[in-house]
């Protein structure tokens, strides 16, 4: 099974190499939907762990959008978060919190405080301060995520109960061991959906 879904990966980094060639040769390197290909592209190598590669594509999908559309469209601020979430897995976290905080801002204003696009990076704006040790920051972030996850899309729904997570590791990070969050199913948090391709790679065509 394993083996199966190693191949299928592979297939599906092809499928997407091929589309961004053929996309670049026939609309040109700087149209928007060859960035948001590349874009593609670079979540697929970061899926399978080709970090370095994942950058490149990244920054260049983020200049061209950039270029294309402005600093603050929605598009380009995917993409912004998209690398933000690189550093951070390349432990380069003061890079990582810039553009964390560059596509916070740009969401705010794009989408409002509200929009669980917007409320996705701050949870993982507290994520990185956690890391950071920042721990009182990283409180913040988490509970703004979680009211707004809450009120927009329930309790139980899944990114609320990962933001439940999140909080209820922290505590225990600052030496409170037992969760004092209501309706915190740690099952359901722990069956969180994982990005698969299919998510991945429409990452860039939809807002989360």
């Amino acid at each position: 099974m394993c083996q199966r879904a190693l191949e299928g990966r592979e297939k599906a980094l092809g499928r997407d190499h091929t589309s961004t060639l053929s996309t670049e040769k026939a609309l040109g390197r700087d149209h928007t939907s060859t960035l948001s290909t590349v874009n593609n592209l670079g979540a697929l190598y970061k899926y399978q762990g080709r970090l370095t590669e994942a950058e490149s594509m990244y920054q260049r999908a983020l200049e061209g959008k950039e270029k294309a559309l402005g600093w603050d469209h929605i598009s380009t601020l995917s993409t912004v978060n998209n690398l933000s979430a690189l550093y951070a897995d390349q432990g380069r976290l003061t890079e990582a919190e810039s553009m964390y905080q560059r596509a916070l801002e740009g969401k705010e204003k794009a989408l409002g405080r509200d929009h669980t696009s917007t409320l996705s990076t701050v949870n993982d704006l507290g994520a990185l301060y956690a890391n950071q040790g920042r721990l009182t920051e990283a409180e913040s972030m988490h509970q703004r995520a979680l009211s707004g996850f809450q009120t927009a899309l329930g309790p139980s729904h899944w990114k609320s109960q990962l933001v439940m997570r999140n909080m209820d590791s922290l505590q225990h990070a600052k030496g409170i061991p037992k969760t004092r969050f209501v309706g915190y199913d740690r099952a359901a948090a722990a069956q969180s959906p994982r990005k698969n391709l299919g998510e991945i790679t429409s990452q860039i065509s939809r807002v989360p």
